[in-house]
């Protein structure tokens, strides 16, 4: 519990009335009686703008610079919120850092089961993850944490957050190409994750990180054995152990041998470990099977090459007749009109029925169309019973080197969409 009466890692003038809270957000819309304000610059605005706004809404405290009621004033907030999240983090024995150009949160879900550890939710940006590692960092239960980046040099800067007991780098592929520019450094930057703590790297990265311990299936250090993948799930043996996954697909699986290996080592029971598994539920737009009359794999939350190929596997391995609908996937840079276009060739060779969307629609699918209302009153006409149905594209706004922006498709209404179609509802 973030308490701005105990001894802090900084110094502070702490307003007699400031309280402990349960949490801290760098969001002024989340804070409450027990969520704590850090007033940290943006791009546009400081969050001092809304500290009234927080105080107002009954935050225990606000980490400011301001001389407010509740402030624990200090001359640099994002400063102090960075030394109180390294000495929280300090206090845990087992910190898990995942990075990868694809399956980040996947990995999380299924290592933190796995270990029973507390787990970054969906953000993961650095004041996210100090505020997590303020909240949980003393527990005695291991941390699980989400380390995604767009730039260079930030991985160092994320390292330097977490301090990562194990470094997890799950796929390398083509992802945020305006700022990282090249493979080579997507390779380079994640893999600072590895630097100095014990490496682990999933099997499609394991060729870029040589002499690295590797997990998954197939020939790597630690493997999985006898995967089997069915529209119902996916089942493979662990230390001679039988794993079953509710509606997931490969990338769950070797995610799940991550979460076991990461179990075994830190000595607990396997078989308990294995039990939580096949529990576990990711969040809404990744890789989630809806199963009926006809089949919705809602994979719509983010997308880039090395993850839009994955789910295209998992398509081609379902039964029924395979439908594949595909939108833009940001910031590819220079090249993106080419990966689209090998996305898209994997895609007709993967599925019966491609659709393509917006940008680059004709890159990506047979049946093109311009915005998603038209491609959504189509895809009704079409689905039929018996059908797969695969959704996967980048969503939100996100920005060139030259602050162009770049706009994504919102997929996930055509997921909706779906659903209502299947279950009746018009």
């Amino acid at each position: 519990m973030p308490n701005p009466h105990a001894p802090l890692p900084f110094s502070a003038a702490v307003h007699p009335d400031a309280r402990p809270a349960a949490r801290l957000t760098w969001d002024s819309r989340e804070a409450g009686p027990d969520t704590a304000f850090v007033a940290l610059p943006g791009e546009t605005m400081h969050g001092n703008r809304f500290v009234d706004a927080a105080l107002g809404a009954g935050a225990p405290f606000v980490l400011t610079d301001l001389d407010v009621p509740r402030a624990v004033r200090v001359p640099d907030a994002w400063a102090a919120l960075k030394a109180w999240a390294q000495a929280e983090r300090a206090k845990n024995g087992l910190v898990v850092g995942i990075t990868g150009s694809a399956g980040k949160t996947t990995a999380k879900a299924y290592a933190a089961a796995a270990l029973k550890a507390h787990f970054m939710p969906v953000f993961n940006t650095q004041p996210a993850i100090a505020c997590f590692l303020i909240e949980f960092g003393a527990c005695a239960q291991p941390l699980v944490v989400e380390m995604g980046i767009d730039r260079l040099e930030e991985m160092a800067e994320l390292v330097e957050l977490v301090r990562p007991d194990v470094g997890v780098v799950t796929a390398i592929g083509p992802a945020h190409l305006e700022q990282l520019e090249s493979i080579e450094n997507i390779v380079r930057e994640k893999g600072v994750i590895l630097a100095g703590a014990r490496g682990l790297v999933g099997a499609q990265a394991a060729p870029f990180y040589a002499g690295i311990e590797s997990y998954g299936f197939g020939t790597v250090t630690h493997a999985g054995q006898g995967l089997e993948v069915t529209p119902k799930g996916a089942h493979f043996t662990f230390d001679e152990i039988e794993i079953h996954l509710p509606l997931a697909a490969r990338v769950q699986a070797e995610a799940a041998v991550l979460g076991l290996l990461l179990a075994r080592e830190a000595g607990l029971n396997l078989r308990e470990a294995a039990a939580q598994l096949s529990a576990v539920s990711v969040p809404g737009g990744r890789y989630r099977v809806h199963g009926g009359r006809f089949t919705v794999i809602d994979d719509a939350y983010n997308a880039s090459p090395v993850a839009v190929s994955a789910a295209l596997d998992a398509l081609a391995g379902m039964p029924g007749r395979r439908i594949s609908v595909l939108g833009r996937m940001l910031e590819l840079g220079e090249t993106e009109r080419e990966l689209h276009a090998q996305v898209g060739q994997e895609a007709r060779a993967k599925a019966d029925l491609t659709y393509g969307v917006g940008a680059f629609a004709a890159e990506l699918g047979e049946r093109v169309y311009r915005t998603v209302p038209e491609l959504t009153a189509a895809l009704l006409e079409e689905v039929r019973d018996g059908d797969v149905v695969l959704i996967k594209a980048s969503r939100g706004i996100s920005y060139t080197s030259e602050k162009r922006a770049q706009e994504g498709v919102g997929l996930d209404v055509v997921v909706d969409a779906l659903l209502q179609l299947r279950d009746g509802i018009q």
